[in-house]
């Protein structure tokens, strides 16, 4: 195993600062190591109780008896580094300070002994002033919020790296929200040791990753992170929220986690430059997330429409041009044959209105009609759940179909709780979907970009 590894799949893991008290940090990072699935063992180390949660407690890391692959320190920043000597003669791997009130608070100097003494011992570090790892399939979870406040996501192909605690929490509990799937996140706060290029570069080797999602508020090493992004983005798509784009937003920056925000106009170009795709919100960044880690890449820029309501076609239709790609136009013999299948009042030119009359088996047709079809490289698939034909068998065609198909298939739906019901089914099969036409444009235009650059590549 390379060093890097021990932060997500550990055998031994010591909670340095775990404690009895359940609003405690120490205790709700020990507690979701014992309740969340983790397979390894867990040592909880604190001089003042005798066990914790049933488990002997340890005053030191240096009294277990076992190897220690990854220690999680959770206390005061003063005597964090009397504790990082202890893990060095213990021969711990990594690990991951949550403790806060270093570099971000002044404390320069306290941060420079910490790195020094991880340096020295040949250990690598996560943060400090950080949530950690939460690994969806080892179980490795130091996020200090406890599961009942903020759920966890289900595992997927999505990383997520944060400088922000804050943010990345509000992420987590929101993909969980929307069936959005993860493989690994990590919030590393100060960047003692373990900077973004670090995380870019082992999850561009990682299998259960397929696309990099990052927030940065700054970025440690300039000309690091620019040569590690220009081989990844080559491999695997990274997307970035960059934060710090106003002047009141940079200032606010370095009293965040001690980072020199620097100039928006130059990171966006040296995003440009290394091929990283930059997104302007945290909705928009998961809609490419989901969209280049589930769908197949186009072979062009021709789109079908297909909806039950003529004006969400039209919307759709003038954001496709706008994102310059262009309307698809079916055989003549696709056309001929939905025209003996459909009622008379379904209009089958682009977009396809099925009206408000569709139903299930109608969409079925014109879908496998539109995936068949030598013409079509994506298809926007508008689906109006509030027409009263429509049941929510509509889910299983749509699955059926995305599973099936070699073109991408966007599916936009809106609508109140019943909409929202089954666009989550939706995504817990894979499915990504969106509530608007202007988000599902652009995730198109996203992925023919990438599809374009892929072929370059090769």
């Amino acid at each position: 195993m390379q060093k890097m590894d021990y932060f997500f799949k550990p055998k031994n893991v010591a909670i340095i600062g775990a404690s009895r008290d359940q609003t405690k940090v120490g205790h709700v990072i020990f507690r979701n190591f014992i309740e969340g699935g983790f397979k390894g063992k867990v040592f909880p180390v604190n001089v003042k109780a005798n066990k914790i949660l049933g488990r002997r407690c340890y005053s030191s890391v240096l009294d277990i008896n076992e190897r220690i692959d990854l220690a999680v320190v959770c206390i005061p920043s003063k005597v964090v580094p009397n504790v990082m000597e202890e893990c060095g003669k213990k021969g711990v791997h990594a690990v991951i300070i949550i403790s806060g009130g270093f570099k971000e608070v002044g404390n320069n100097e306290l941060e420079e002994n910490t790195r020094d003494i991880a340096k020295k011992h040949h250990m690598r570090v996560i943060g400090p002033n950080c949530l950690g790892v939460f690994d969806s399939r080892t179980g490795v979870d130091t996020i200090f919020l406890p599961r009942y406040k903020l759920e966890r996501p289900e595992k997927g192909e999505i990383a997520f790296i944060t400088q922000s605690g804050a943010v990345g929490s509000v992420v987590l509990d929101w993909m969980a929200k929307r069936g959005y799937k993860v493989s690994k996140f990590i919030s590393y706060g100060n960047a003692v040791d373990v900077d973004e290029a670090d995380l870019i570069e082992y999850l561009s080797k990682d299998d259960e990753t397929k696309v990099i999602c990052a927030y940065f508020e700054g970025v440690k090493e300039g000309r690091k992170f620019l040569n590690v992004s220009k081989k990844v983005t080559k491999r695997k798509p990274i997307i970035v929220l960059k934060g710090g784009t106003t002047n009141a937003g940079t200032k606010a920056v370095s009293s965040h986690t001690g980072s020199l925000a620097g100039s928006f106009e130059i990171y966006t170009a040296a995003f440009r430059q290394s091929g990283i795709i930059q997104a302007d919100n945290m909705e928009e960044i998961f809609d490419f997330a989901r969209t280049l880690s589930k769908q197949p890449l186009p072979k062009g820029r021709h789109v079908q429409i297909i909806t039950d309501g003529g004006g969400f076609g039209v919307l759709l239709a003038d954001e496709i041009i706008k994102n310059g790609l262009e309307l698809a136009e079916m055989s003549k013999e696709s056309i001929e044959r939905m025209r003996k299948e459909m009622p008379p009042y379904v209009v089958l030119k682009n977009p396809i209105d099925l009206t408000g009359d569709a139903d299930t088996e109608m969409y079925r047709r014109v879908l496998e009609s539109a995936i068949s079809d030598r013409n079509v490289d994506m298809i926007g698939l508008i689906v109006l759940l509030q027409v009263p034909r429509l049941g929510g068998d509509v889910v299983e065609t749509v699955i059926n179909a995305f599973k099936s198909s070699n073109k991408p298939i966007f599916v936009i739906s809106a609508g109140g709780e019943y909409t929202e019901v089954l666009k989550k089914s939706l995504e817990d099969f894979g499915v990504p979907t969106f509530s608007y036409p202007e988000s599902a444009a652009r995730s198109m235009k996203i992925l023919y970009d990438f599809a374009q650059k892929n072929k370059a590549n090769k």
